[in-house]
Parts: structure tokens; sequence; C-alpha cells
């Protein structure tokens, strides 16, 4: 029979997830992330912490165990320690009335901090210092203002939760308080859902890490999806102003988001962030894959996009260093021939129209754009990434290209697919297509790739060459003077593509 009687469970190991939009935190990962910040904060009875959109209130239970042993020789009465603590140095803005309900168990043990059942006597209301106040969203033009999700989505007229987190709703977020904070940390709320086609949604996690800024603490410290590398819906001014942050100390970066949230599948990863007043110069970039992990240090702003991995940033270097043109100038934009995935095959045409899921007629004069390209050989590819928006697969792989192949002269295509490039000689067309299924030319694209769709911009990476020429793996790795690393990390990273 099993021995439990030393088994001390943590219940907030235990909690389901209800989406990927708001991820709980485990409490291993939080220390990870509290292991991040100076140990000094902890022995100081003076620092101050909010958390601004608490769900369990795991990192402020986890704060309170660091401060209550760090302050014992300030406080030696523990009764008076802890009042201290709860009452003068953690607070915490739940995201729902549900998690302020959770929250307050947690962190006071009860789900009312003046109850008789808290661990706390010092509170003369509910609450505590964790609070939740309904906020509202603000209308313009059927959106938020705030948060930028539709009316028709979130105008809730019947009292259920309409998710205008408090945090980011109001100009002035210091007011909540009326404080200022030493650290503020936390794991936001990933998206909302805007009501497009399937599961689209809109990110909102950066609108936290901005309005968090504007309180100017000392340290700032979250975790947010890794989309944010590459821009995206809403993303690109984000992602601007954090490569041309030089208070980021570190970024910890985990490509499989599972590594982090095992039960959790995150498009893209995720990764947790140090932002430090005082720091101003190089980031330190840790890369945590499987039982594998790559530091390097780094300028953030080094590229227009964030290139997660060392080793990929020293490659790419390496491959600007010839200033050759990149493919982002030659493949075609979405839509290459103006016709979307509803438009399917006809009875009748004088062109053969390729769909995902069939071939065709099609008359030309119903071809809006991509003139240029109908009676040249095409290498298409499909929009939709292989991989879950950068996901590899369990063994660490990605083949990041879902198909590559040829169309013939007269052919066209919906937006399923970009026209990579078109060729009067069949020949060149045949030794492009080659070149996209090479392992170095996949990897490079997939440095930029961290949502579900290939686009030209995905490209900027990858040099053009000349196409009367078809190239191997090897000879791409000599020309360019990989070292013997830099071609092991690619061959471990990117599967093979027939």
């Amino acid at each position: 029979m099993a021995d439990f009687s030393s088994y001390n469970p943590d219940i907030l190991n235990c909690l389901a997830n209800l989406s990927s939009d708001e991820v709980f935190t485990p409490p291993d990962v939080v220390n990870r992330v509290l292991d991040e910040l100076p140990s000094k904060l902890f022995s100081n009875p003076n620092s101050t912490f909010l958390d601004p959109c608490t769900k369990s209130g795991v990192f402020l239970r986890e704060i309170a165990k660091r401060l209550i042993h760090g302050l014992i020789d300030e406080f030696p009465n523990l009764e008076e320690r802890t009042s201290h603590i709860f009452t003068k140095q953690l607070f915490g803005i739940a995201t729902t009335e549900l998690t302020s309900l959770i929250s307050r168990r947690t962190v006071y043990c009860a789900k009312k901090a003046n109850s008789k059942f808290s661990i706390i006597n010092s509170f003369g209301n509910e609450n505590g210092n964790i609070i939740f106040q309904p906020s509202k969203h603000v209308w313009k033009n059927q959106k938020c203002t705030y948060c930028n999700v539709k009316k028709d989505n979130y105008s809730r007229k019947d009292g259920s939760e309409n998710y205008a987190y408090e945090f980011i709703h109001t100009v002035d977020p210091q007011r909540i308080f009326n404080m200022k904070f030493d650290v503020i940390i936390g794991n936001p709320p990933y998206q909302m859902a805007d009501g497009g086609y399937g599961k689209s949604a809109i990110p909102i996690y950066h609108k936290f890490v901005e309005q968090a800024k504007q309180l100017n603490p000392k340290y700032l410290i979250m975790i947010i999806p890794s989309r944010w590398f590459a821009g995206g819906k809403g993303l690109g001014k984000f992602r601007d102003g954090m490569l041309k942050d030089t208070h980021i100390r570190k970024i910890v970066d985990y490509p499989d988001a599972r590594d982090c949230f095992p039960s959790v599948d995150i498009a893209g990863g995720v990764c947790y962030f140090l932002w430090d007043k005082a720091h101003k110069g190089k980031t330190e970039v840790i890369n945590i894959w499987k039982d594998t992990e790559q530091k390097s240090y780094r300028e953030l702003s080094e590229f227009e996009t964030f290139v997660r991995f060392g080793f990929a940033a020293d490659i790419i270097h390496k491959v600007n260093a010839h200033n050759e043109p990149k493919m982002n100038s030659l493949v075609s934009s979405r839509k290459p021939f103006g016709l979307t995935t509803k438009i399917s095959p006809q009875s009748t045409g004088d062109l053969t129209l390729i769909t995902n899921s069939s071939k065709g007629a099609f008359p030309k004069h119903l071809v809006t754009a991509g003139h240029e390209m109908i009676s040249k050989w095409k290498v298409l590819t499909s929009k939709v990434s292989y991989d879950h928006a950068g996901q590899p697969n369990r063994n660490g792989k990605r083949r990041v290209l879902s198909k590559v192949f040829i169309a013939p002269p007269n052919s066209i295509c919906t937006e399923t697919y970009l026209v990579a490039g078109s060729f009067t000689s069949e020949k060149d067309c045949m030794n492009l297509a080659n070149y996209l299924k090479l392992k170095f030319t996949r990897f490079l694209i997939a440095q930029m790739s961290f949502d579900h769709n290939i686009t030209k911009d995905r490209f900027a990476f990858v040099p053009i060459l000349d196409w009367t020429q078809n190239y191997s793996d090897s000879e791409l790795y000599s020309k360019y003077n990989l070292t013997g690393q830099e071609i092991e990390f690619i061959e471990q990273t990117i599967m093979v593509m027939s």
C-alpha cells in the first residue's frame, strides 16, 4: 500500500484551465518566474507587489511565502509579520468576480478577507487587497476603445461577465490603488474572441503589459504568448516597442508551450520577460526546449522581428552578410489572382483553377490580379502553415510549409495558396520548388512564423538565388559558412520534406 503520510498536495496544481485564453499558472512556474527577481525584494518591508490579473492568487501566495521567510528579522512575531505583508505589501486585481473569490481563498484562506476564517484579522472589508470592480466596455464604431472587442460579442445586459478587465479599461491605472508598486507581476488573459471565422480572436495580453509600464514599477514580469515575436494581429506596434525597449533584462522562451504549461496547447509557445527599470542594454534570452536550454545575449532590435534562438540569429547574420535580395520581394501577396477561398471551378473556362479541394476550369476574364503570372510556370505553397502556429512535433521538429508544388502555364489558384515565384522556364520553377523544400530554407522561414498563416513577410530572411541551379542543404551550409553546431541545430529542428 502506498504511503501518503507525507503527501501534501497543492490544490493550485489541480485547477483545470477553462480555455487557453486564461491559463491558471502552476506554482512551480510561478516560482521560476519569482526567481528572476532580486532576492532583496523579499527581505524589504517596504516592497510592494501587484498582480493586475489575478486568477487563482498563486503569484500573491508564493510571494507571501518568500516575504514571511525574508522578514523574520524585521518582524519576529509571525502574526505581526503576516499582518504587515498582507495589508501593506500584496495587492491584486481579479479578472472576474469568480477569480476574486478564488484568489482570496488562496491568499487569505477565506473568500472574505474579514471573515472569521481569514488568516488576517486586520482588514475592515470583505475584499482585502484583492479587488474586483466590474468595468464597462466603451463603445465607439461598434468596438471597445480600450480592448478593441466587438460590441455584438461583449455588450451584455443580463449581468453576465463581460470581460471588461478593470486594469486595462481605465485611462489611469494608478487610481485603482492610488499607490506605486515596486513589482508588477502576473499571467494576463491572452485573447478574446472577436466573432470572426472559426476561432478568430484578438490578442489582449499586450494591453496589460503596456498598462503596467505606465505605472513605472521597478520591475515588471509577465507570462505571455510568444506570438508577439513576429507581430501579427494587432501586435505590430507592441512588438516594435518591445524590441526597442532596452529595459528588458531577460526573456525566457518556451517554443513548445507544453514545456511550461503541460496541459495547455498555446500556438507559437509562451515566454516570460523581466523588465528592469534600472537596466539598459542587451537582453539575456533563454530558450527552453524539451530537455535542452540555449542562452544568448542580444540586442532585441537587431532585426525587424524577434528571432527567438541565438543560433538562428547568428545564421541570419551570416546570410545577410551576402547582401542578396530576399524572397519577400518575390512571393506574392495574399490572393495572388484576386480569388478568395469561396471561389470554385466553373463548368467552362480557358484556365485551370486550383483550390484547396479541387481543380477545374475557370474563365480568364474573372481573374482580377496576377495577370502577368498566368502564362508562366509557378511554384505554389500553402497559405496555412503545416505546424500548429509554430508548434514543433513531439520530436521537437517543424515542417513549416504544408505543400510545395508546381503549377503549369494557364493555371491559377485561390487564396489557399501563395505564388512563391513564376518563370518562363519549367526548370527554374523546379529548382525553386526544391529550394523551398530544403531544411535550410524552411528554417529561415520558421524564424518568422509564429501563427497559422504563411505570408510573403515570412520569407524576409530567405535569399533569392540563381534559379538556373539546383541546391542542396550541404551546399548552402557551405556557402554561408555555417558551423557544425549551427548545422546540427537546423537538422534537429526541421523535418525532411520530400
